[in-house]
């Protein structure tokens, strides 16, 4: 599976939605999400068949994960290990009785040492971040929208519109623009179709974005970057910034 794609939040919950359809990132099972699936005498939707299968077939998102090569998570075998009991809430003596880690100190040095990754993740995910940006606009102190430092003229955003909405600035695109000026005045476009006043689930956005591109999973990802949308800690709700 490819992660380069997918977000934080889709890697924890270990499983991504593509056009109405729940994939598992860690095998090749999947559920449509307006089918219902009869499980011991109840009824579950495609939500819940997946939350079933994760625990059955990978006991959960984060022994999946861990059970990836260490090329993509980046950990030893003992962090791996530390890991996997600090998960289950084991103190630090049951720690050293059942880990190949003689002593409590040493238990905490990793845990210790696997914050500082964790510190040390954040600052990294946050050059990666600022390196995609243009190295040659700055944000301007009172900037509300990130395509303001383009100063973009009217006549060459109608340009970019008339290029891209090809049947009208109320229907679909063939392509999401590669280059961030072009980019910005499509997403500046897009947010005109959802309501500052309301809230929206995933599943809301999605059906709006769906009328844009195919691809509504990226035009989702790019609202929230730009900052455009801002949505809940869980990624339940979306709202216009």
């Amino acid at each position: 599976m490819d992660y380069e794609n997918l977000s934080i939040q889709q890697l924890m919950q270990g499983y991504y939605d593509k056009e109405g359809l729940l994939h598992c990132l860690f095998c090749t099972t999947n559920y449509y999400e307006h089918e219902v699936f009869p499980v011991e005498g109840k009824f579950l939707n495609a939500l819940g068949m997946m939350e079933v299968h994760l625990t059955d077939a990978h006991q959960s998102p984060f022994h999946a994960l861990l059970q990836q090569d260490k090329k993509i998570t980046g950990l030893s075998d003992v962090q791996m290990e530390m890991l996997g009991h600090f998960y289950a809430g084991e103190s630090d003596q049951q720690i050293v009785r059942d880990s190949s880690v003689n002593s409590v100190s040493t238990v905490r040095q990793h845990r210790f040492k696997l914050r500082e990754k964790e510190r040390q993740a954040k600052v990294f995910l946050a050059l990666m971040q600022l390196l995609k940006e243009p190295q040659n606009y700055q944000i301007h102190k009172g900037a509300k929208q990130v395509d303001e430092r383009y100063a973009i003229e009217e006549q060459e955003r109608e340009k970019i519109l008339k290029t891209y909405f090809k049947k009208g600035l109320g229907g679909s695109i063939e392509i999401i623009p590669s280059k961030e000026k072009k980019k910005i005045v499509i997403l500046q476009h897009i947010i005109k179709r959802f309501d500052e006043q309301k809230n929206y689930t995933e599943k809301e956005v999605n059906e709006i974005l769906k009328g844009v591109h195919d691809d509504f999973v990226s035009l989702r990802r790019n609202l929230i970057e730009y900052g455009f949308m801002l949505r809940s800690d869980d990624g339940a709700n979306y709202w216009v910034k």
